[in-house]
Parts: C-alpha cells; structure tokens; sequence
C-alpha cells in the first residue's frame, strides 16, 4: 500500500529527528545569544564574541546538515 519512498519513520527515528531538531534550534540561540547579548561574557571584546558565535552557529549547521543526511540515507 506504501510506497518505498512514503513509508513511516519508526518511533526511533522521529524521536531521534525531534531531538536533533531541538538541538539544532539549541545551539543556534546559543550562538545568537553570545553574539547578541551584550551581558553574556561580559569580559569579551566585541569582534571575539562574533567570532566565538559564528563558530557555534557553524558547528550547529554541521549537525544539522549531518542529521538530514543519515535521515534520508536511512529511509
């Protein structure tokens, strides 16, 4: 009745998907938040925050793009 291409994630997997998701939205806020606020790490110059957010920011864009990749690889 399913095709090969529609058929349902295990319980596992969008379990799995929703917590990669999360992690994602996570991180990002984490990096945004360091960028942005200025009275998170207070004793950084401005230019070392950008910098130290932008590579959090980065490391989430790995993960997610990780966790797309084995997602559509495990269908």
């Amino acid at each position: 009745m399913l095709s090969d291409n529609n058929k349902q994630k295990s319980l596992t997997r969008r379990f799995l998907l929703i917590l990669g998701v999360t992690t994602f939205i996570s991180v990002c806020s984490l990096g945004l938040m360091i960028i942005f606020w200025d009275k998170m790490l207070p004793n950084l110059s401005k230019i070392q925050k950008i910098g130290f957010g932008s590579i959090i920011i980065i490391y989430a864009l790995v993960r997610f793009s990780r966790l797309l990749k084995k997602d559509s690889n495990g269908q």
